[in-house]
Order: structure tokens, then C-alpha cells, then sequence
């Protein structure tokens, strides 16, 4: 779930302290072209880095386990569906059925303490539902 931030500053992912180097992926709802999907936050090699939680090969969610993205030598995203290799930094297929294909990226710029993700025409936040009327 994230948070809206004031007007046009981004929407709240998580804590940066909540991204460790290589480690677990932070994952989130959200909505492309207005169905729902999963993206992930991770941090590579000091910078966070976010993408849609799907594969190319297949539109499958990619972590074999909540979060967990890597290969075991935290080098690459791995599909632990159809076995595709994913460049962390760029989201660049490097291996398996994916082809020339890339992830989708999401916008995230990490600042005061917190990581932001800023929608687009494409991607937008998942609403909150409305307060029912008081009875």
C-alpha cells in the first residue's frame, strides 16, 4: 500500500532504510491502465530501482518467494517461473525466454529518508475505497 505524499511529490513506497543492498524487495499494488498489478522496489549497487512484478516471457509475477527477486548470488532479477534473467540496473533481459525483452520500469527517486514512485497516464495508485454514509 502507498501513501500519497503532498501534490506532485510522489507516492510513498516505504522507508529507505526498509531497502537493504541486495536484499529483499519491497512490493506494492498499484494499477496499469486500470488492473490491477504488483511492482517491486530493490536496492543494486546503492540505487533504488522499481519495476512492474511481471515477466516478459509470461505476465507472471517473478519472486519465488514475498520479495525475494534475486538469484543466489544477488546478481540478477530472476523469474522463478520460466527461469529469466533480468540486469537489475536497467531491467535489460540477460538470459532464459525473455528474449530482447526489459521489465517495466517504475519512476522512484529515493529522498529525506523515504522512497517515492510517481505515477503516470499508465500507472496509477490503487484508490482507498470511500467512507461508507454514517447511519
Amino acid at each position: 500500500m502507498t501513501a500519497t505524499a503532498e501534490p506532485g511529490a510522489g507516492e510513498v513506497v516505504c522507508a529507505s532504510a526498509d531497502l537493504a543492498e541486495r536484499g529483499v524487495a519491497w512490493v506494492w499494488d498499484l494499477l496499469q491502465y486500470g488492473r490491477p498489478v504488483r511492482a517491486f522496489a530493490l536496492r543494486f549497487d546503492g540505487s533504488v530501482r522499481a519495476y512492474l512484478n511481471r515477466c516478459v516471457h509470461v505476465p507472471t509475477e517473478m519472486d519465488w518467494q514475498p520479495g525475494q527477486f534475486l538469484d543466489m548470488d544477488k546478481r540478477w532479477i530472476l523469474c522463478s517461473i520460466h527461469g529469466a534473467s533480468y540486469e537489475p540496473a536497467h531491467g535489460r533481459c540477460v538470459g532464459g525466454p525473455c528474449g530482447s525483452g526489459r521489465l517495466t520500469p517504475v519512476p522512484v527517486q529515493e529522498r529525506d529518508g523515504q522512497v517515492y514512485w510517481y505515477p503516470s497516464a499508465d500507472l496509477t495508485p490503487v484508490p482507498f475505497d470511500e467512507p461508507g454514509p454514517a447511519t
